[in-house]
């Protein structure tokens, strides 16, 4: 899958550096599969939660973190949408983020 944009990543474990480890992991796993459906998701995360408008939300770091994206499964682009604390989750809509 193609992940725009790693950049957010980078701006985020360079706050919160005990997240970069658990990111970077999931961005190299992310950059390698080719999800073609939510089921596909699940059946790897089972802790991911499958939210409306192909919105995925990965729990990073033990659950320290959340990290929201949208996949267009068919171009096979994955879009960052959010990275932070659960207060910071806690305050988003994250279905249409």
């Amino acid at each position: 899958m193609r992940i725009i944009s790693r950049k957010r990543l980078i701006e985020f474990w360079q706050i919160h550096p005990d997240a970069e480890q658990p990111l970077r992991a999931w961005f190299a796993e992310a950059k390698k599969v080719n999800w073609k459906t939510p089921a596909e998701i699940k059946a790897r995360y089972r802790n991911a939660s499958i939210l409306p408008n192909n919105r995925v939300v990965f729990n990073i770091k033990g659950n320290d973190y959340r990290l929201v994206v949208s996949i267009d499964y068919r171009s096979g682009k994955i879009y960052i949408r959010f990275i932070g604390v659960h207060d910071e989750y806690d305050r988003i809509d994250a279905t249409n983020i």
